[in-house]
């Protein structure tokens, strides 16, 4: 996917989620709910987190320069890590609301129009969701990966909030409201530690998932003819590059030129699952070998 391609499909999500946001204030101003109103709120963090993952893929698409010799690709995880903040305040927003309204609990007004407009909101916040988890895994971009599991736990917190007011209108038995309000802010708090957690580790180097570390062990040794073995491979992600690294261990009899070809081939194998990706092979004699690692096929 390309860059510009990535920028619209972020630049998409802050259309939706103002959107979205219009509709859910909407739905809280007929009402009087707090718990449609700690609804809104959420929207308000997506319109914020849409900007933040818009500025990210922006400035991560940014050439490496004098600075910034590997990218500017781990500008997403600064976004991720911020989207996930701005949903914990207002996680805590939603229960000081939620504390004071259950002080002086009222029955919702207009429920069944509130409910209409906060259902479609919501609906168009899962159809847009479904997008941006499709597109973001193609492009393998936390920013949006973020913006879509923000919005995920968006739909579910409206599905219970719906049911909530309904409920409230039908029975009237108003400390539901604010119950609901304060449900709903534990889960958001959830989400947003779970974001943040996530983020922190892209931030931090963590490895490749295993399942794609086997694979990658898995070319090297297609690949590496006429090498001997493979050892020290480290992995890492920042932002949608791979970043890779070994020793190639090749018999000491052979020319610079034989063992460039191998590494080219390794490299275009590599770069073909993995791309973006950026690999560093250190070319060692065989009395280097460890006997551990990638053992060539």
């Amino acid at each position: 996917m390309t860059e510009t391609r990535l920028e619209r499909i972020a630049a998409a999500s802050v259309a939706v989620a103002a959107l979205v946001l219009a509709g859910k204030t909407a739905a809280w101003w007929l009402t009087g709910s707090v718990a449609l109103m700690a609804d809104a709120l959420e929207s308000v963090v997506n319109v914020a987190a849409s900007i933040g993952a818009l500025l990210a893929v922006r400035y991560a698409a940014m050439p490496p320069d004098a600075n910034h010799p590997y990218g500017h690709a781990k500008a997403e995880y600064f976004s991720a890590v911020l989207t996930g903040a701005l949903i914990v305040v207002a996680a805590l927003i939603i229960l000081s609301e939620s504390w004071n309204a259950l002080a002086a609990p009222r029955a919702p007004e207009q429920a069944a129009l509130g409910l209409l407009v906060t259902g479609i909101a919501s609906a168009a916040n899962a159809a847009w969701a479904a997008v941006l988890f499709r597109r973001g895994r193609a492009a393998r971009s936390p920013a949006l990966l973020a913006d879509a599991r923000h919005l995920v736990a968006d739909v579910v917190t409206s599905a219970g909030v719906l049911l909530g007011v309904a409920l409230v209108a039908v029975t009237g038995i108003l400390w539901l409201d604010p119950l609901l309000a304060a449900l709903t802010a534990l889960n958001v708090l959830v989400s947003g530690w779970r974001l943040m957690r996530s983020s922190v580790g892209g931030l931090m180097d963590e490895a490749v998932p295993a399942e794609t570390l086997d694979r990658i062990r898995a070319i090297v040794s297609a690949e590496a003819r006429g090498a001997i073995e493979a050892h020290d491979l480290r992995s890492r992600h920042a932002g949608r590059t791979t970043f890779l690294e070994f020793h190639l261990v090749v018999p000491g009899g052979m020319t610079v030129e034989a063992a460039h070809a191998i590494c080219d081939r390794i490299e275009a194998a590599l770069k073909a699952e993995f791309a973006p990706a950026v690999i560093t092979i250190h070319v060692e004699p065989e009395g280097k070998a460890k006997h551990h690692g990638v053992l060539v096929l």
